[in-house]
């Protein structure tokens, strides 16, 4: 028989998901599956129950909760031998990568595309602060998703993100970096340095058509221009990954970022260290379930049914 795990976090979004586990339990019974459950119960525990069904190696990983509880399951996964398929049900306040990956909040889809959808072979990256899954940021409005009061999101969801960005608006940090990638260097004072493995950030497309399975990653800079900062943020939100001046895009496999400021790095919603960072993609390296035409759009290595070295 196969085996599934459920790892869900109660605290998540507005704490509604645990009135369905009992639903979810009896499909993924129905579709032949053994299945275990298990709560989060404290930050980065479901690190060490992503480890754990690593080793003891479930067939599927079906996860609940928003961006960081996946977070903790890909860094609980990425440093295991095995590594199950993972299915995802999205319960948080923004769940970025889900509206990437067209996963819904609604738990009867989210499992319908578990069940049915095609599993596919998913880039992650390894940094200085640990893995990442969509995105790592420094810099202005990055730490939104973790200063926002939980009391707020569970009342007004996605305008408490909102409310806290307004408080930043007239705060811009002006970040001296030197940083490395591929294909050179760039040096200078930013304001926001932006490492993206998805489409969508903070509910906003900042890259287009981005590709998910080719070892690589999107990355956009904003240059610290007095007064005008905000506008160069406000234009790429309204006109989508469109050249804007003084602000560069590339796509690397790796990256170094030196910087002297005392700024937090924000990894996948959740707050990480400061200070420099190292990053290195490692190629489909997890594989996650989605429907077939996501997999078409966003993972075109695998798009033709191969996966190519």
């Amino acid at each position: 028989m196969l085996r599934c795990q459920i790892i869900y976090n109660p605290e998540s979004g507005k704490k509604k998901f645990v009135n369905y586990l009992d639903y979810v339990e009896s499909r993924l019974i129905k579709a032949g599956y053994q299945v275990d459950i298990a709560a989060t119960k404290k930050q980065k525990h479901a690190i060490d129950l992503a480890k754990k069904a690593c080793e003891e190696r479930y067939d599927l990983l079906v996860i609940s909760g928003g961006d960081g509880t996946l977070h903790e399951c890909v860094n609980g996964i990425a440093v295991s031998q095995y590594k199950p398929k993972i299915g995802y049900i999205p319960s948080g306040t923004a769940c970025d990568l889900a509206n990437t990956l067209k996963i819904p909040k609604n738990v009867s889809k989210a499992v319908d595309i578990i069940l049915t959808g095609v599993p596919v072979k998913m880039d992650i990256v390894k940094s200085t602060n640990g893995y990442f899954m969509y995105v790592t940021a420094i810099g202005t409005y990055v730490d939104i998703s973790y200063v926002t009061n939980s009391k707020l999101k569970k009342h007004f969801g996605y305008f408490a993100y909102i409310f806290t960005g307004i408080k930043e608006f007239f705060t811009i940090p002006r970040i001296k970096t030197k940083i490395i990638h591929d294909k050179g260097i760039y040096k200078g004072y930013f304001s926001l340095i932006l490492v993206i493995n998805s489409q969508k950030i903070a509910g906003f497309d900042f890259v287009n058509r981005p590709i998910l399975d080719d070892g690589k990653v999107d990355v956009i800079i904003y240059r610290y221009i007095p007064f005008i900062n905000n506008f160069l943020y406000f234009l790429s939100i309204i006109s989508g990954p469109r050249v804007l001046p003084f602000v560069h895009r590339f796509r690397t496999s790796k990256l170094e970022i030196y910087n002297n400021h005392s700024h937090k790095w924000n990894m996948d919603g959740e707050e990480s260290k400061s200070g420099n960072l190292n990053i290195e993609v490692i190629k489909q390296a997890i594989e996650i379930i989605v429907k077939p035409s996501v997999k078409a759009k966003f993972f075109k290595e695998q798009s033709d049914g191969k996966t190519k070295d």
